[in-house]
């Protein structure tokens, strides 16, 4: 997989160079790397940072109003910020790109959500920054702003609290 990744990266920049196609590679996020930074506008209408270092973990959900995983797990996630949020930021990113701001709204009213919901109403952050490409997806970055835990699809709440402890630590 990663040698295909390699080529298509090489096909399109049009180099050998061994030295951009790493640093292309290394832009995907996943466990042992840092967290692409954004900023984007909640549903509240604060405008909110990710990057660099933080005072708390931060768990990052990718989400849309129609996907009914991201539905299955709501409340769970809405439990887990109930019982950790001195500890834990969640931001949960709707994909409006691909959803609608009323979607949303109608999710987060539905679900009693109480973490702050963003919008990527262009899709640069879930697209170009994260490569989301389903939903649910979700991250788990530490204090010094460090993917160390990914999740693709629907969230297990036993094993996403036992990672949350560990990583408190």
């Amino acid at each position: 997989m990663i040698g295909i990744l390699v080529l298509c990266v090489l096909y399109q920049s049009g180099t050998n160079e061994p030295t951009d196609v790493m640093a292309k590679v290394k832009e995907v996020p996943r466990p042992n790397h840092i967290a692409p930074s954004f900023e984007l506008i909640g549903l509240d209408g604060k405008s909110y940072h990710v990057g660099g270092q933080r005072d708390k973990l931060l768990f990052i959900n990718f989400w849309a109003s129609w996907c009914e995983p991201c539905h299955m797990e709501a409340r769970d996630l809405q439990d887990i910020f109930n019982k950790y949020q001195d500890q834990l930021d969640l931001y949960a990113i709707n994909v409006t790109y691909q959803d609608s701001r009323s979607g949303a709204v109608d999710f987060v009213s539905e679900y009693e959500l109480t973490f702050p919901a963003l919008l990527d109403e262009s899709g640069d952050v879930s697209r170009s920054k994260y490569w989301v490409d389903g939903y649910p997806t979700s991250f788990l970055v530490n204090r010094e702003g460090i993917i160390v835990e990914s999740y693709y699809g629907l969230i297990n709440k036993a094993e996403l609290e036992q990672h949350i402890m560990k990583w408190m630590q």
